[in-house]
């Protein structure tokens, strides 16, 4: 790659640039989208043959690339090149299908060529006007979402409310919170706001706090409700009951409750009915997030995770992480859209027009925390007219099927031990040879096969700690993986763990 030399800035602008520039030539960009398709291509088809925790020391990239960006212009066949070269090799290969760490990122041919079309368009979807189409597609696609989950219509824009597609579970919750921030601040004057109170439990993603301060919430008002094996660490109605209790009785204000379908660290499920009971007795707003599990109840067998839906005021669902859409994709539904709008809604001059005046359109800019956006709908209309409900379908169970498989391995093996019930696809355990061991030992010993599977490339895992046990957890969900990559996980886990048993000075405290 060339950087900026005095030389080049001697010379003048046509001596070095086409005077005729052009940066969306049409035959151009037919050959080098072309030439693209077939460099993303073969690259998913030698996916495998990467480590899959990428290899790399911090620093890498800048030592590679020159100081400055290039005076001239450099050939696509250069640029690639260095992609192969420079950037791969720093890449954790979300989509290997020896991808089981965290949850996965899924892809399809659908949605890639669904972000084709985003792309091509770049239409700034902030107002209907901007981008008719854009609007009207995002509600349509909503509402077929929410019949695939059999919401009741008090979620849809058939009924009395309406879905929106955010970036992340983060915008989501951000965008729900502040709605009732200010819904409980219009009845209790914006000066209370030390008063209001949220809830959630040890297992909720950790971004739940950082919204939470985002949105103004006292740190010394966000409760964690703590967990135990015991409900295999959903949250307690109970305990939750008293501790909003005991928060009334001090004068606070309960605010908000947010319930999850599918925790990150071990899948657990919260009681939604029976935390409505709690919340409709405060008057507080309940939230699902279902990013991770909710798109399991496209399944009948799987929909009983999302009884009690009816009563919560707002539910979220990551279709990136299970439903083939790629990143970023999440989609969130409310009961009361105008509360969105009251709390998030501008109007400047400059975006005034007779449709938004006459309140007869959606404008998604008032649904969200910024204005611009993108035309991500089409991703999902493109998945779910190319594969239909029932391929859909098709996907969540093949994965659950092999991490079933998966488990089984885990409980034949007097050295392995579920730690807690699989749910979806993910499944926790952890290496136990000896049961009546100190704790921390174990701990230590499950620390030690986790950097001794990953450090060889060939997958790629990640750990969690829930009721003080150091866990493994194995995520089986990338778009690519088959039997045979959850067979050689397997035996590459197990050959690990017995060399790590031989070789007892590896063992140190």
């Amino acid at each position: 790659m060339g950087s900026l030399h005095e030389s080049d800035i001697s010379l003048s602008p046509p001596q070095l640039l086409n005077p005729e520039f052009n940066p969306l030539n049409i035959q151009e960009f037919r050959t080098q989208a072309h030439r693209m398709v077939d460099f993303i291509a073969d690259y998913y088809q030698n996916i495998e043959s990467y480590p899959v925790l990428s290899q790399v020391e911090p620093g890498y990239l800048r030592s590679r690339l020159p100081e400055s960006a290039p005076y001239r212009p450099e050939p696509f066949e250069d640029i690639l090149r260095d992609v192969k070269s420079d950037i791969i090799p720093g890449m954790t290969h979300w989509l290997s299908p020896n991808f089981f760490a965290f949850f996965p990122a899924t892809v399809s041919s659908a949605a890639f060529v669904g972000e084709m079309l985003c792309t091509c368009f770049n239409a700034v979807g902030f107002n209907w006007l901007a981008s008719p189409a854009a609007t009207e597609l995002e509600m349509v696609v909503m509402d077929w979402l929410a019949k695939l989950l059999k919401l009741p219509k008090s979620f849809m824009f058939s009924g009395s409310g309406g879905g929106v597609i955010q970036g992340t579970t983060s915008e989501a919750l951000l965008v729900a919170l502040i709605a009732a921030r200010d819904r409980a601040l219009t009845a209790l004057g914006s000066h209370n706001i030390k008063k209001l109170v949220v809830y959630g439990s040890d297992q909720t993603h950790s971004t739940y706090t950082k919204v939470c301060k985002v949105a103004g919430i006292f740190p010394s008002n966000i409760r964690v409700i703590p967990t135990t094996s015991d409900d295999d660490f959903a949250m307690s109605p109970t305990l939750l009951r008293k501790v909003m209790e005991a928060d009334v009785a001090s004068g606070l204000v309960p605010l908000f409750i947010c319930a999850t379908v599918g925790t990150t660290s071990t899948t657990a499920v919260d009681p939604i009915g029976q935390l409505a009971d709690v919340a409709e007795g405060t008057g507080a707003w309940l939230h699902v997030d279902a990013a991770y599990g909710g798109s399991a109840c496209i399944c009948p067998e799987f929909r009983h995770f999302l009884d009690g839906i009816e009563r919560v005021d707002s539910l979220s669902l990551s279709p990136h992480k299970w439903l083939l859409s790629y990143l970023d994709c999440c989609c969130l539904w409310v009961k009361q859209p105008n509360l969105l709008v009251k709390a998030l809604s501008t109007n400047p001059e400059y975006l005034r027009n007779k449709r938004s005046e006459l309140d007869s359109v959606v404008d998604y800019k008032d649904w969200q925390v910024g204005t611009g956006r993108r035309f991500k709908a089409l991703r999902l209309w493109l998945v779910m007219r190319s594969y239909g409900v029932a391929n859909l379908q098709i996907h969540i169970r093949s994965d659950i099927r092999m991490a079933k498989m998966f488990e089984g391995f885990v409980k034949s093996d007097p050295l392995f031990e579920m730690v807690v019930p699989r749910t979806f696809s993910l499944v926790c355990f952890r290496f136990n040879p000896y049961k009546d061991s100190d704790p921390a030992y174990i701990n230590l010993l499950n620390k030690k096969l986790l950097d001794l599977v990953n450090t060889t490339g060939r997958i790629y895992m990640t750990h969690t700690v829930a009721g003080e046990v150091y866990m493994l957890r194995f995520a089986v969900g990338a778009t690519l993986t088959g039997d045979r990559h959850v067979y050689a996980a397997w035996k590459l886990i197990k050959e690990s763990a017995e060399a790590l048993l031989k070789r007892s000075y590896y063992i140190v405290s």
